[in-house]
């Protein structure tokens, strides 16, 4: 009964199934992630090992399936999987893995090895995170109010730029069709046929817009092309109209369409310049003024929290649009005596095969670097040191240098661990 109530109160606010069999009490561990502060009270040690098995088995079920920012994917030939029982075991265990990562085997193992911090022990910090605005960045790193809007000073200018912002919609609705094109193999529906037609209807309209001349010649010998009789004259309106059409067509595939998500997002940028004229007949003059028009109106409009903005900032880091997933958020551990910031942000790998291992090594350096370059950017004060960590069921224990940041890899074991060390 006592070993009920401790599971009860530390489990108190999380997403548990708890069922009754035969007078005892049998945990499913499906959706684990505690939301409570305390890291003084743990499950008992009894049931960790009836959880271990369920765990090594999950693992090994998905040795080569990991979710790469929204995307299921097969990691040794980078296929994108659709599968929603496949989705629904990988969540089951990186839920599962974050109560073993808090456990107290876990837990010494991180100290002894990271001996500076005191990092993962929260609750709250072994909750997954989605990077999808710079004010969820900022946040994090305590970030002012005033120094929010210089950040947005400075990079607004850099993101909206005519090429990036033509080339942001081109990656979207490029990765949207290569879902559609799945997701019609599989299931096809009218809907996403349409769907369809309206992706190719829009990169047809960005081709066709696309202001070229000749790089080896001065801008002021471009002339106008021929006009054309009787060319309708186009606007921005007209791809925000394609991409309310295609959100509608696709409403009931949502689910499975994560870059109709940043259709959504871009309609945002769309708005603020539905009046500037695509054309392409004009001279090399007149079409740098109109590119001019679109970065002056995104950077006046676009505030620090738009997730348009923030898609614009990752295209033109990254070259992708894709928000980034971090496992364990971590935190910001200031160092105070030596004014040194420590940022962690954790990953759940399920095997520690070496293309696995780089694959989620990867993930966190890009989320990490984006935290440092905001942190730069917004001038903060200090030593900003970066850390990754990655979690694998299986006795390992070995730190990774990566592009000069720290990485760790740790095992989820119930009893000691070994170290070695490795670069990357």
């Amino acid at each position: 009964m006592r070993a009920f109530k401790v599971v009860q109160k530390v489990l108190q606010g999380s997403k548990c199934s708890e069922t009754k069999r035969n007078g005892a009490l049998h945990l499913n561990p499906v959706f684990y992630h505690c939301t409570g502060e305390s890291h003084e009270e743990f499950l008992p040690y009894e049931w960790y090992e009836k959880a271990f098995p369920k765990l090594t088995r999950l693992a090994h079920i998905l040795k080569d399936v990991d979710s790469v920012d929204g995307r299921l994917v097969n990691v040794n030939n980078d296929s994108i999987l659709i599968d929603d029982r496949i989705e629904h075991k990988l969540h089951t265990f990186k839920s599962l893995a974050r109560i073993f990562i808090g456990s107290p085997s876990v837990q010494q193992t991180i100290k002894k090895h990271v001996s500076t911090l005191d990092c993962f022990s929260k609750p709250s910090e072994r909750e997954p995170m989605i990077v999808n605005s710079l004010t969820k960045v900022s946040n994090i790193l305590n970030v002012t109010a005033q120094q929010r809007k210089s950040v947005r000073l400075r990079i607004c200018p850099q993101v909206t730029q005519h090429r990036i912002w033509t080339g942001a919609l081109e990656e979207i609705l490029n990765e949207l069709k290569l879902e559609l094109d799945l997701l019609n193999f599989q299931s096809p529906s009218k809907g996403i046929g349409m769907g369809l037609q309206i992706v190719s209807s829009c990169l047809k309209f960005l081709a066709e817009s696309a202001v070229t001349h000749d790089p080896d010649s001065a801008s002021w010998m471009r002339l106008s092309p021929a006009k054309v009789v009787d060319s309708p004259s186009r606007k921005w309106e007209d791809v925000y109209e394609m991409f309310s059409d295609l959100i509608n067509c696709l409403k009931s595939e949502k689910d499975w369409l994560y870059h109709l998500t940043k259709i959504e997002v871009m309609k945002e940028g769309l708005s603020q310049i539905n009046e500037v004229l695509i054309d392409n007949s004009v001279g090399y003059k007149d079409a740098k003024h109109q590119e001019s028009l679109v970065q002056k109106k995104l950077s006046r409009t676009l505030g620090h929290s738009s997730q348009c903005l923030f898609t614009l900032l990752l295209y033109y880091l990254y070259g992708q649009v894709r928000d980034i997933e971090v496992d364990l958020c971590g935190a910001l551990y200031e160092n105070k005596s030596e004014n040194r910031f420590t940022l962690c942000l954790g990953r759940i790998v399920t095997s520690n095969e070496e293309k696995m291992v780089l694959n989620g090594v990867k993930q966190l350096d890009r989320a990490l670097m984006l935290f440092k370059f905001v942190w730069e950017t917004a001038g903060m004060k200090g030593i900003l040191e970066l850390q990754g960590h990655l979690w694998c069921v299986g006795p390992e224990e070995r730190s990774i240098t990566y592009r000069g940041n720290a990485f760790f890899l740790h095992g989820i074991i119930l009893g000691p661990n070994s170290i070695s060390s490795k670069r990357l």
